[in-house]
Order: C-alpha cells, then sequence, then structure tokens
C-alpha cells in the first residue's frame, strides 16, 4: 500500500455522498417494453454498461468536482437555491420607460376567463 492510498482511506467526511452513476444500456425490444411499463428492469449477466456522468444524488454535482469535500445536501439546501442569499444577484427591477415616452391612459382589458376569449384578447389578429 503506498503511503497515498493509505492518506484517502484514512480521511472520512463528516457529511459523506451518496454516489450514483448515470448509465446507457443496450436492450432489446422485450427489455425495453418491460422497463417502460414497470420502471426498471433486469440485465443480463456480466453485462458491459456505459456510465455517462458519475455525481452524487442528494447534491447533484459531478464526483471530479466534489469528492474530496462534504455533501452540502448533508449540511443544507443552499447550493440548490442559488448560494448565500445575502451575497447572490438580486432580481432587477424593470425597466424604465425611454426619455421622452408618453403613456396613454386607456380602459382595462380583461386577460383572463372567457370574457378574454371572447373579447379576443387571447386570439391572434386575423
Amino acid at each position: 500500500m503506498t503511503e497515498q492510498s493509505t492518506s484517502r482511506s484514512t480521511s472520512t467526511l463528516n457529511h459523506p455522498h451518496t454516489w450514483v452513476v448515470a448509465a446507457e444500456i443496450v436492450v432489446d425490444d422485450s427489455v425495453a417494453r418491460v422497463a417502460d411499463f414497470r420502471g426498471s428492469f433486469r440485465t443480463k449477466v456480466e453485462q458491459r454498461i456505459d456510465a455517462l456522468d458519475t455525481y452524487c444524488r442528494a447534491c447533484r454535482r459531478p464526483y471530479a468536482d466534489i469528492a474530496k469535500s462534504d455533501c452540502d445536501a448533508a449540511i443544507g439546501n443552499r447550493h440548490l437555491i442559488g448560494g448565500d442569499q445575502s451575497v447572490r444577484a438580486k432580481l432587477k427591477m424593470p425597466a424604465l420607460p425611454p426619455p421622452g415616452a408618453k403613456l396613454v391612459p386607456c380602459g382595462k382589458f380583461t386577460r383572463y376567463g372567457l370574457k378574454a376569449y371572447v373579447s379576443g384578447v387571447s386570439r391572434p389578429p386575423v
């Protein structure tokens, strides 16, 4: 055993990841029918399966990026909501009308329900 492999095996994470592999398996028609109906199927013994991606089931991040760090999902869900809300980018306010633009007053339009459909708001002009 090398010194590097020993150090990897002794380092434990407080919040371990749950690794899953996205795979691609070639199957025949009967297996495809069963998999579509039941949502699962059995493979042949020693069947080769191509791994498309390896990632953590909980935090949804790739193996290569976070293999040696704790699982963020076990700590909290900030990684799913865009990070720390106090420092992330805020939503921008709608743009102001250009200078010199004039607002014209008009009546109210019904955009929802039967009245909107009958009046033609939801239909494109012919």
